[in-house]
C-alpha cells in the first residue's frame, strides 16, 4: 500500500537533499583543493553580477548630441523642397483659357441641342444665340491673349 505524501513527509525529503547537496560540495571542494594545490574556491555560483554601467564624458555626449542635430538638419533640409506658387497673371491666363474651353462647350451643346430638339419658331432667336456666344468667345479670346502677352507668352 503507498503511502500517503503529507508536508511533513516534503519537508523531511528537502532536509535530506539539502544536507546530501552541502557534503557534495564539501567533497567537490577538496578535490578542487587537491587538484590545484592552492585554496578552495566557493563551490557555490554566484549570482551573475549586473554589467557595470559605462560612464561617458560631457563632451563625448556633446559631440553625439551635435552629430545628431546635424543628421536631424540634413534630413528635414531634403525632405522639405520650396512650395511652387503660381503667379497672378498665369492665375487669370488659366481663368481665360477655361471659360473659353466652356463656353465653346456650351456652344457645341446648344448646337446639339438645336439639331435634335424642336426647331425654333423663328430663325432669329437662333441667329442671336450664335451670335451673342460668337461675341463671348471673341471677348475670352482677347483676355487670354492680353494676359498671355502681360506674361510674357507662358
Amino acid at each position: 500500500m503507498p503511502t500517503k505524501v503529507t508536508n511533513e513527509i516534503l519537508t523531511a525529503a528537502i532536509e535530506g537533499f539539502e544536507a546530501q547537496k552541502t557534503r557534495i560540495n564539501a567533497q567537490i571542494a577538496e578535490l578542487r583543493q587537491t587538484l590545484s594545490g592552492g585554496p578552495a574556491k566557493p563551490t557555490v555560483a554566484p549570482q551573475p553580477q549586473k554589467r557595470k554601467r559605462k560612464r561617458m564624458s560631457a563632451a563625448s555626449r556633446a559631440r553625439i548630441a551635435e552629430a545628431q542635430r546635424k543628421r536631424w538638419a540634413a534630413s528635414k533640409k531634403a525632405a522639405h523642397k520650396p512650395k511652387r506658387k503660381l503667379s497672378a497673371a498665369g492665375r487669370k491666363a488659366i481663368i481665360a483659357a477655361t471659360k473659353k474651353r466652356w463656353a465653346l462647350k456650351r456652344a457645341e451643346a446648344a448646337k446639339a441641342q438645336s439639331r435634335v430638339g424642336k426647331k425654333p419658331a423663328s430663325g432669329k432667336k437662333v441667329a442671336i444665340k450664335k451670335t451673342a456666344l460668337a461675341r463671348a468667345a471673341k471677348k475670352i479670346g482677347a483676355a487670354a491673349a492680353q494676359s498671355a502677352t502681360e506674361t510674357g507668352g507662358q
